[in-house]
């Protein structure tokens, strides 16, 4: 679901999410205000709007407990510019990695997919206009089209001579009513559908060489150079391919769109909504935090907090589409922070994340709310799988329940990695019904608390063993 962030309270932001993650309700509150405030902003008088900078969040809670889940549902819950970034696979500048400018110009790309495709919607008819016309060419080759009625003759003597212009309103001039005729069966028939597994052989563009992003030295950085664009020095010719008609339909229609696209336009909305109303979510931040005293690989990761302080600050990132300015793009963190803590993370960097969330652990009442009111839950998937082999699984409350302290009773034991527990252990539980399944056809299984004792009492029980199958 993608909601139009205007229309999308604090109250129905966590609603949403609410259908998706259990429990952590300072991190939902704290990015429902955030992304409340997004809008807010836009609101306000041109002269105040630009002092108010965003809020930006750190999330700090052990692994499996929703920090990636929240921004995953983020992004599909709002309509902004949206882009998840590991901190770990950032280096310093010098080093060899992406450097963290890098984050800006996937943004950059998201925004601009996202607006291409909004425009796409305004001009999806006339591009299925075009699709149409251009696959009956395809179809009849030197057929329908209209001859050309040229304003000039040819005497016997060689030399042109102007025609009547009324000629060309005559339909005997303009085109033969025969090719017309078969035209427009196969129009027709093109509508219908019948033509769908016909071969015809379209253009598509070259294999070529991708686009390649320059990632050492500070000034190719800049360039943001795509070796894509020069064209045909590298083979970026189109070459024909033969495909099914129903699949020239998809490839023409995208061509066409892009076509009727104003790139430039949507460039600078694109820019214009990056800078209003992007998100970036940074994870494993803690990765690049770095105690006091410390050296070798802690310099680089001291680094790393160098080079993103000024983009969170605010400054201006040269790409491919313009100069995006990054004062008022709201940056939200997460991290475990086993090791070390935030107050590891350099002085600087903390005071640009003034929202501070901790999210709890989750027992075994947590682990039962998201088994069963979590929307498309673990248990419906695995529901929906085996039906697609005509097997059916039950699962009884009581089950759940024991999947659910199973779940808790091995993470207190062992590693603690909160809901991705319960992934583990609802594939060991369902490994032989998953296996055997086709030849389980047409049969009911009920999956219940006796069931699951059968199957993972005793790994549960050897602790030993669970460390390495749970």
């Amino acid at each position: 679901m993608k909601t139009d962030l205007d229309k999308l309270t604090p109250k129905e932001t966590v609603r949403e999410l609410d259908k998706y993650i259990i429990g952590q309700n300072k991190a939902k509150k704290a990015v429902a205000i955030a992304l409340r405030n997004r809008m807010r902003r836009r609101l306000l008088p041109e002269a105040l709007r630009d002092e108010v900078t965003p809020k930006n969040i750190i999330m700090i809670g052990p692994t499996g407990v929703g920090k990636t889940e929240i921004a995953r549902r983020l992004s599909k819950l709002c309509g902004a510019p949206f882009l998840k970034v590991e901190a770990t696979k950032f280096t310093e500048v010098g080093y060899v990695g992406r450097d963290v400018e890098s984050m800006i110009r996937d943004l950059m790309s998201i925004g601009l997919t996202m607006v291409k495709k909004e425009l796409s919607e305004d001009v999806k008819e006339e591009a299925a206009k075009r699709t149409e016309e251009v696959l009956l060419d395809l179809l009849l080759p030197g057929m329908g089209k209209k001859k050309s009625a040229s304003p000039k003759k040819t005497s016997k003597n060689g030399q042109p001579v102007l025609i009547d212009v009324s000629e060309l309103s005559n339909p005997a001039v303009a085109e033969d009513p025969a090719q017309t005729g078969t035209r427009e069966k196969f129009r027709k028939m093109l509508q219908e559908g019948s033509l769908d597994d016909k071969t015809v052989e379209v253009d598509i563009a070259g294999g070529g060489f991708p686009s390649i992003e320059i990632f050492s030295g500070t000034n190719f950085e800049e360039m943001d150079l795509n070796l894509g664009n020069l064209g045909s020095i590298f083979g970026g010719k189109k070459k024909k391919k033969k495909v099914t008609v129903k699949r020239a339909k998809e490839i023409v229609l995208a061509d066409e769109m892009s076509k009727l696209v104003d790139t430039d336009r949507a460039s600078d909305i694109a820019k214009q909504r990056v800078e209003d109303m992007g998100i970036i979510f940074i994870d494993e931040i803690d990765k690049v935090a770095s105690k006091e005293g410390r050296s070798g690989a802690d310099v680089s990761r001291e680094g790393v907090q160098r080079d993103i302080l000024p983009i969170i600050e605010g400054s201006k990132v040269n790409t491919k589409y313009g100069i995006v300015d990054t004062s008022h793009i709201l940056f939200i963190a997460a991290g475990a922070f086993h090791i070390s803590k935030p107050s590891d993370l350099i002085p600087e960097l903390q005071g640009r994340f003034p929202i501070r969330v901790e999210l709890d652990d989750l027992d075994s009442n947590d682990f039962h709310e998201i088994l069963t009111k979590t929307e498309n839950s673990l248990t419906l998937q695995y529901v929906e799988l085996l039906k697609t082999e005509g097997v059916t699984i039950n699962f009884t409350d009581g089950a759940t329940r024991r999947l659910s302290e199973i779940a808790a009773e091995v993470n207190s034991n062992t590693e603690n990695i909160g809901a991705r527990r319960l992934h583990t252990i609802m594939e060991l539980l369902l490994e032989d019904v998953s296996f055997n399944a086709p030849d389980l056809k047409g049969q009911e299984i009920p999956i219940t608390s006796d069931y699951v004792d059968d199957k993972l009492a005793n790994i549960v029980k050897n602790h030993d063993l669970s460390r390495y199958i749970l």
